[in-house]
């Protein structure tokens, strides 16, 4: 997306972007993982879609990257694409889509702790009281105590818990490295990075055996296809360039916004019926990501006007 884009129509088009592709995604991975190997298919995704992005930065006249850009893009490509992204799509060969949404909403909470860690201040009373609505929500969401029946599978549930953390030490990361390359470069060396990993993953696992293009369903290959230009190109570059024009806290709302879309689309396109307990647990979840970002957005707006205040 040009930089030179301005105006409300094309800051719509672009948080409309974020908002339903992003939100979509949840449900077009599990369909691109019914006849495709999980790792497989997540990593031949984000390396296609980051060798496009990088060739046409390369095209626009953007310089070679430096050696330590490679490394730094490296390690936060790895963190995001394969230890966030790359568990989603393996986890949601045990976990239906919308409970995936509901569980990677948690990147919140999980970067206030890891920034309250990093930086050793303690967070915002409200902020904390976010924090624990949230875990609270997640506890009713997997309802550990309740029927067999109704208890969602552990090990789909711990790699999804394991991705939001990952993904979240990943941008907490990206704030403390300096990169010279731009948003856009950046990213598609993060995707590169992130699509050898998860080869890597996928060779280990001996997924390259099960792959056969005859046994992999037009379903899949769609999905598959939508992953790369919509979910991997588009939908990301509408977010670098939302925050080169409008505010990190604006942008920031498609996080309460994505798991809503991806519940609705799990209802209507794939049956996964609300539950009463999957209400409540997004309810709160959902709840207490919107209470984080006005906290911390109150917070920086009280910070401004106390140093406003100084220099009068």
């Amino acid at each position: 997306m040009e930089s030179r884009m301005t105006g409300r129509p094309a800051i719509l088009a672009a948080f409309a972007s974020i908002y339903l592709i992003w939100g979509s995604t949840y449900l077009v991975i599990a369909w691109a993982i019914e006849t495709i190997p999980p790792f497989a298919m997540a990593g031949t995704r984000f390396f296609i879609a980051g060798v496009g992005l990088y060739l046409f930065e390369r095209a626009r006249g953007h310089p070679q990257p430096r050696w330590r850009d490679w490394r730094a893009a490296s390690v936060l490509g790895v963190l995001m694409l394969c230890g966030g992204n790359g568990l989603v799509t393996w986890a949601e060969q045990r976990v239906a889509s919308s409970i995936a949404a509901l569980l990677i909403t948690t990147v919140p909470l999980w970067m206030v702790l890891i920034e309250a860690v990093w930086s050793g201040r303690r967070p915002d009373g409200m902020v904390i009281v976010g924090v624990v609505f949230g875990f609270v929500g997640v506890f009713v969401l997997i309802n550990p105590m309740g029927s067999q029946v109704s208890k969602i599978d552990v090990v789909g549930t711990v790699a999804l818990i394991v991705a939001a953390f990952s993904w979240a030490l990943g941008s907490v990361r990206s704030r403390h490295v300096e990169l010279r390359s731009s948003a856009f470069m950046v990213a598609a060396m993060e995707m590169i990075a992130g699509g050898v990993v998860l080869w890597l993953l996928a060779t280990v696992r001996g997924e390259w055996a099960e792959v056969g293009l005859e046994a992999v369903s037009t379903r899949s290959l769609l999905s598959f296809g939508y992953l790369v230009v919509f979910g991997s190109v588009i939908a990301l570059s509408s977010y670098v360039w939302l925050l080169q024009t409008t505010t990190p806290a604006a942008v920031g709302t498609y996080a309460f916004v994505n798991p809503i879309v991806a519940v609705l689309l799990g209802w209507m396109l794939a049956g996964e019926d609300p539950t009463p307990r999957m209400a409540v647990a997004g309810s709160l979840i959902v709840g207490a990501v919107v209470l984080i970002h006005w906290a911390r957005h109150r917070s920086r707006d009280r910070v401004s006007e106390l140093a406003c205040a100084a220099v009068e």
